[in-house]
């Protein structure tokens, strides 16, 4: 796309430098459209980019060619050619993801998202509401409130957008009759009310003919509030809230240029910040004092929220990326358990237990979640139970995390409240969540101190923790391996425990059966016991089927470099089917054994494990010689 031209007052032309001032110092609003299908969001804005003097060059032929609709003073134009860049989704009718533009006004400078209608595409319209200060709600005047106009008002509300409007658009097809708008605004008030929005702005429009839009328009006499364009300009942006509030600096980065200069830099989330102020480093709880706020522009005697800075601190205390500079005498807190309101964003639905990254500001952390405690159903706003979550669905569940994350409640701050959900393997985005609160188990457990070190288990026993993880098709011969390894270990005087799945599930995993959530949990169990036994100084040999990287993964991250040792019995499908030792293979092929892997539940080969066994070509005893060869050769034994 070419750059675009801009059509503005005579101001630009005789002083330019006045001009730039003038624009220099607009506070900016960021907004977004959205409602139903074909309720006229790229209309509407494309008649504010319009409106605002604001055209491309490479449209230009297309709005002055189009004759489909007519615009103001008579020009033929097609305002939704401003907003939807993609051809296909022109071809299609509808916006499949968040459409960006900017423009300003002479009062105040926007940004504008046009989020997509269909109910598929709710995730992109969580996007485009997550930075948002304003949401207009479109309505067809002829349709009056619909399940989405429900869905995503919910959605603004549940995502904390202060600022509503409702458009009731269109007018002009109903004859800009009052009585229509009165009752839809009615309507509309009444599901509001029910989902604890406050307050809203009503305004009727047509984005296709400008009624209201600039200037107050003649068809609507009846009508005696504000502009669309004046409620943009004038509503109040939220920063003198949050500049009232105590200071929250993320830090994203650590600003070390020379040995005598050490800042740390971040947008302050909320609050002000003066040199000389208290402040306290989390999650490490250090405090120190603020000694200079630096910027490209020189240094500042005071920051608000809002701004990028960098502050250099009076003592040489720990502080990294993703910690929290904060007001020393009102700290946020620091928790690893919490209650969260989750959006899921994925076809792939969300998987218990098992391990995803959390990204909350320049915080990363790994974190797992729980079976919701349910889901909300937006059209009726019913609670209703769930084992998962599905694309767009909306749940409340609580995760646990691995380390302390630093958060407030995002009712109290978005930026410290917000987070998303990251898949390890994939690396897509998979949720948008909220942190509603830290669970009491987390502020009242507390890791207890420990005289008897690992190390000192260890040296008692004369050897190096491991855990022999065994990984591989049921029937590939893991179990047997695995006791070949612990009789040569045990034979050389070394401390060992078997883990095997089969007797396992036994006992602390009687509960668990085979779907995908309890296989995740299962692992997730044993990997906790097999770190306890490797704490104590023993060497863990385990034998399960661990279908899925992720869990094998998860188990690797819970202990230090080098101590987790992956042993991929690599047997083929068919080759392990052929020796069916418990006739389990025959069952799931039969249809009486469901969720067996490799038959109709899927087995992730390791890519890299640190050993592979091909029983195809290596009998048992060869494998456990090897096995223990490697053991010894790395010092662990």
């Amino acid at each position: 796309m070419s750059d675009p031209v801009y059509v503005t007052d005579a101001l630009i032309a005789e002083d330019i430098d006045a001009y730039l001032a003038t624009h220099q110092h607009k506070d900016m609003l960021r907004f977004i459209t959205c409602g139903s299908v074909d309720d006229g969001k790229s209309t509407l804005i494309g008649r504010l980019l319009y409106d605002s003097k604001m055209i491309f060059e490479d449209q230009l032929a297309a709005l002055e060619t189009d004759s489909k609709k007519v615009g103001t003073q008579g020009q033929e134009i097609d305002f939704a050619l401003l907003v939807d860049g993609l051809a296909a989704e022109r071809e299609q009718g509808i916006t499949i993801d968040v459409a960006y533009r900017f423009f300003n006004t002479e009062k105040r400078k926007f940004i504008v998202a046009d989020c997509p209608g269909h109910e598929q595409y709710t995730r992109n319209m969580v996007t485009g509401a997550s930075t948002a200060d304003l949401a207009v709600i479109l309505i067809d005047a002829r349709k009056g409130v619909l399940v989405q106009t429900r869905r995503h008002s919910y959605l603004c509300h549940l995502i904390g957008i202060r600022h509503l409007v409702l458009a009731v658009n269109k007018m002009d097809l109903v004859d800009y009759d009052q009585a229509t708008f009165d009752a839809i605004v009615a309507d509309y008030a009444a599901f509001a009310q029910s989902i604890g929005i406050e307050s809203f702005t009503a305004l009727p429009i047509s984005g296709f003919k400008g009624d209201n839009i600039t200037a107050l328009s003649a068809n609507t006499p009846w009508f005696t509030g504000p502009t669309l364009v004046e409620h943009l300009e004038t509503v109040e942006v939220d920063t003198a809230a949050d500049q009232a509030l105590p200071l929250r600096l993320p830090v994203q980065w650590v600003n070390r240029p020379n040995l005598d200069f050490r800042g740390f830099s971040g947008l302050i989330a909320s609050g002000t910040v003066r040199p000389g102020d208290a402040v306290r480093v989390l999650p490490s709880g250090k405090t120190s004092t603020v000694e200079r706020i630096v910027t490209l522009d020189g240094d500042l005697e005071m920051a608000v929220a809002g701004q990028s800075v960098t502050l250099t601190l009076a003592d040489e205390i720990d502080c990294s990326r993703g910690d929290v500079i904060a007001a020393a005498d009102a700290p946020p807190q620091a928790a690893d358990q919490f209650e969260a309101t989750v959006v899921w964003m994925d076809d792939d639905p969300l998987h218990v237990g098992r391990g995803y990254w959390l990204k909350l500001g320049a915080q990363t952390v790994s974190v797992t979640l729980q079976q919701p405690k349910y889901t909300v159903n937006v059209n009726t706003l019913d609670r209703l139970a769930a084992k998962t979550l599905d694309l767009n669905a909306i749940g409340v569940t609580e995760l646990a995390t691995d380390r302390p994350l630093v958060f407030e409640p995002y009712a109290q701050n978005r930026s410290l409240g917000g987070f998303i959900l990251i898949d390890k393997l994939t690396n897509r985005t998979v949720a948008a969540g909220m942190l509603n609160f830290s669970l009491r188990r987390a502020q009242n457990v507390h890791w207890q101190a420990l005289d008897i070190s690992r190390e000192a288990h260890a040296s008692l026993k004369h050897q190096q923790p491991a855990v022999l993880w065994f990984t591989g098709l049921s029937g590939s011969g893991k179990s047997t391996i695995a006791n070949l390894v612990e009789k040569k270990l045990h034979a050389l005087g070394k401390h060992t425990f078997l883990l095997d799945g089969d007797n396992v599930r036994h006992g602390l995993n009687k509960d668990l059966g085979f779907t995908e959530a309890d296989r995740i949990e299962n692992i997730r169990r044993v990997g906790e016991v097999a770190k306890l036994m490797a704490d104590a100084g023993l060497i863990v040999l385990t034998a399960f089927i661990s279908p899925f990287t992720a869990e094998r993964d998860m188990v690797r991250a819970m202990l230090p470099e080098g101590e987790f040792i992956e042993v991929f019995v690599d047997t083929p499908l068919e080759v392990a089917e052929s020796r069916d030792v418990k006739g389990l293979y025959k069952k799931a092929r039969s249809g009486e054994l469901k969720n067996f892997t490799g038959i109709d539940s899927p087995y992730e080969p390791p890519l890299d494990p640190e050993l592979r066994v091909d029983t195809t070509s290596e009998s048992p005893e060869d494998a456990a010689e090897r096995i223990v060869a490697h053991l010894l050769a790395r010092g662990a034994a």
